[in-house]
C-alpha cells in the first residue's frame, strides 16, 4: 500500500498531504534507517495516546539572565525565557543543578539571553559547569552557545565539560538585521559554526524554518553551511511566533514547503543525523509536519503528533522513546538512552 493511503488510515492524525511529495519520498525508502527516536523533554507538558506523560523534571531547561534577553527577537521577545529556571549567577547554577539531579534530572538545557552582539555571557559560568560536570559526570548538559566569534570562546565551552553545543544558523542577512536586530552577517553564524566543529565537541545546530515572519529565505543557505562543515547532528525547527509584535505578523509556514526541506536536507546531509526539535505550530500544521518528518526519513523527532508512532510502525519504522533533548542524540547514538516503545496495555508496536 502506498504511503498516503496508509496515512490517511491512522485515526488520529487526520491530514491532508501532498500526493506527489509523498511519492518521492517513498521511492527513497530503502535509504532510511529502520528506527526512529521519539524524544519527550520535560521542557513542556507533553502527552499523546501513544507516549504516556514524560517526567517533569527529567530534563529542565535553565537561563543565566532568567527572562531577560537584549536582542528582543521579533519572533520571541525573550518570552520563551521565562517558563525556564534562572540561574543568574554561578552558585545559583550549582544550587539549581543539585536540586535539580535530587529531583531526577538526568540533563539540563542550559541557555540563557543574549547581548545586543548576540553572545550569551557564560564565562563566569565555566567554572561551575565544570564542577557540575566533575561531580554528577552522568549528568548531561546542553548548551546554547549563541554566536562564538573564535577559537578560545569554543575551546572555554569544551573545557567546560558540556556534551552538546547548540546554535542557531541564519543563512539571509534579512533575517538577522530584520527579525533578529543584530549587527551581524551571515558569515559571522558560519564562523561560529567553523569554530565549534573544530573543537571535540559535539555541535548540534538548528535552522529554524520560516524565520523570516514564516516565509522561507536563507534556509538553504544555512543547510549548505551544515554540508560544508559536517556537525554531530542537525536539528530543524519551525517557528511559532507566539510572542510576534502586532505590527509584526508572522504567518505560518506551509507544511508542504516545510515538508519539501526535510527530504532535501535528508538528501543533502545523508551521513549525519537529522531531527525535528520541539518547536513548531500545533493543530493539524503539526501533524503534516511530522509525518513528512518521518516519511522524509528524519531519525528523531521531539514531542511527535499524535499517531506518529502508528505510522512509523506502519511504514516499517522501530520506534523508540527517549525522554531528553534530541540535542543529545550526536554522533550517530544517543548520549542519554532510550526504551523500545510499547502502546500502553499492549506488549508490541502496532502492526
Amino acid at each position: 500500500m502506498d504511503w498516503l493511503n496508509i496515512a490517511a488510515k491512522i485515526e488520529p492524525l487526520g491530514i491532508s498531504l501532498d500526493a506527489a511529495l509523498v511519492g518521492e519520498m517513498q521511492c527513497a525508502a530503502d535509504t532510511m534507517d529502520d528506527s526512529i527516536d521519539f524524544y519527550t523533554p520535560s521542557f513542556k507538558s507533553y502527552a499523546t495516546s501513544e507516549i504516556a506523560s514524560c517526567s517533569k523534571s527529567a530534563w529542565p531547561a535553565v537561563s543565566i539572565t532568567g527572562p531577560d534577553c537584549k536582542l528582543q527577537c521579533d519572533h520571541c521577545k525573550g518570552k520563551i525565557l521565562s517558563s525556564m529556571i534562572p540561574a543568574r549567577t554561578p552558585d545559583e547554577l550549582w544550587r539549581v543543578a543539585n536540586q535539580q539531579i535530587e529531583r531526577g534530572a538526568r540533563g539540563m538545557l542550559l541557555t540563557g539571553g543574549s547581548n545586543h552582539h548576540n553572545e550569551v555571557e557564560y564565562d563566569p559560568y565555566y567554572a561551575t559547569i565544570r564542577h557540575i560536570k566533575e561531580a554528577f559526570p552522568e549528568f548531561r548538559i546542553a548548551l546554547h552557545t549563541a554566536l562564538v566569534d573564535n577559537r578560545d570562546m569554543a575551546q572555554r565551552m569544551e573545557d567546560s565539560g558540556i556534551d552538546a553545543a547548540m546554535m542557531d544558523v541564519i543563512g539571509a542577512q534579512e533575517t538577522i538585521t530584520q527579525v533578529y536586530h543584530l549587527k551581524r552577517s551571515v558569515d559571522d553564524f558560519e564562523r561560529s559554526l567553523e569554530n565549534l566543529v573544530a573543537t571535540r565537541l559535539k555541535v548540534v545546530p538548528h535552522i529554524v524554518l520560516g524565520l523570516h515572519y514564516g516565509h522561507f529565505l536563507g534556509e538553504r543557505v544555512a543547510l549548505e553551511m551544515l554540508r560544508r562543515h559536517q556537525p554531530s547532528a542537525v536539528v530543524l525547527v519551525v517557528v511559532m511566533p507566539f510572542y510576534a509584535p502586532a505590527h509584526q505578523p508572522f504567518s505560518v509556514p506551509d507544511s508542504l514547503e516545510v515538508g519539501r526541506f526535510f527530504f532535501d536536507a535528508r538528501q543533502a546531509l545523508p551521513n549525519i543525523p537529522l531531527l525535528l526539535g520541539c518547536a513548531r505550530p500545533a493543530g493539524q500544521v503539526k501533524a503534516e509536519i511530522d509525518a513528512y518528518a518521518l516519511m522524509a526519513g528524519l531519525n528523531g523527532i521531539a514531542h511527535p503528533a499524535d499517531g506518529m508512532v502508528e505510522l512509523a510502525a506502519r511504514l516499517g519504522r522501530k520506534a523508540r522513546i527517549a525522554s531528553v533533548c534530541c540535542s543529545m542524540a550526536v554522533g550517530g547514538e544517543m548520549v542519554m538512552g532510550g526504551g523500545v516503545w510499547t502502546k500502553p496495555g499492549a506488549s508490541s508496536i502496532p502492526a
